[in-house]
């Protein structure tokens, strides 16, 4: 019995490193995220002339950036945007590339062959010129970034499904949901996706960092969310402004997309080794 229990996923979670790492980083942010939605020290959005590029104060704990905002209170909002936008990326381009996946290992045949090349015209289509043409068609803002993450991770998501779903549909146990009549699609989504959970998992949280890393990238170039709105990416932006005469301000956003990032591939990389019966040894 205590060998079994030794052998559940939360004791062994509870002695990898690497996800009490990433979780830790990763709660962090969300909770910071979160209490911006209550509390910030200061409003994120408000200007004051007077009190601009003040270093690290009582007041003001990082200091403010060039136009007198509190750096604090626009990190804590930033992480909120981050968040919200990598989860409904990541998120979307899951539900739509495992779809697809699913679909073309279960249909096979021209089915098959015409989502995979739909994939393989995805890969090719830049992330940055996507958004850019979302951008001039809908108008730059966080539904476009997230809209152009999301069918950026599609492809990604829809190769992986249908390699892995390919080796599913050759195991013992969907042959006998064929023998009792089962159809292709209901087999696909009974029996061979709950087989895929833990590898799309490992999958989507790595892509939700990629999706802060993209959103910040957006933000930088004035494709994602527009101001009042805080974005680690845009006060990126911003700082270059005043990087001879203010460095920290460039510091602080990029550190804490990095520590976010950081945090996620920690998690993915650890959720990958607990959740993979090879690797649970």
């Amino acid at each position: 019995m205590a060998d079994w229990q030794d052998r559940g996923f939360w004791p062994r979670a509870r002695r990898h490193r690497g996800f009490c790492a990433g979780a830790a980083i990763v709660l962090v942010v969300a909770l910071t995220g979160l209490l911006s939605l209550l509390w910030t020290p200061w409003p994120p959005a408000e200007i004051e002339l007077a009190a601009k590029l003040q270093p690290p104060s009582a007041a003001h704990w990082l200091g403010t950036d060039g136009l007198g905002r509190d750096l604090v209170s626009q990190l804590m909002a930033g992480a909120r945007n981050a968040l919200l936008v990598g989860a409904c990326a990541a998120g979307l381009g899951l539900l739509l590339g495992a779809g697809l996946g699913l679909l073309a290992a279960a249909r096979r045949g021209w089915c098959e062959e015409l989502i995979m090349r739909a994939a393989d015209l995805g890969y090719a289509f830049p992330a940055l010129l996507l958004a850019i043409l979302l951008a001039a068609t809908l108008g730059p803002g966080l539904a476009v970034a997230v809209l152009a993450i999301a069918l950026h991770s599609v492809p990604v998501y829809a190769r992986l499904t249908r390699g892995a779903a390919l080796v599913q549909w050759q195991r013992d146990y969907v042959r006998a949901a064929r023998a009792f009549g089962r159809g292709p699609l209901a087999i696909a989504w009974v029996h061979v996706l709950p087989n895929l959970l833990p590898l799309l998992i490992v999958q989507a949280t790595i892509q939700f960092g990629l999706a802060i890393l993209a959103e910040a990238a957006l933000a930088f170039l004035g494709l994602g969310s527009q101001p009042p709105e805080p974005s680690w990416g845009r006060m990126l932006a911003e700082a270059q402004t005043w990087l001879f005469q203010a460095p920290l301000l460039a510091v602080w956003p990029g550190l804490a997309i990095a520590l976010t990032v950081l945090g996620l591939n920690l998690l993915g990389d650890a959720l990958r080794d607990l959740l993979d019966p090879r690797l649970r040894e």
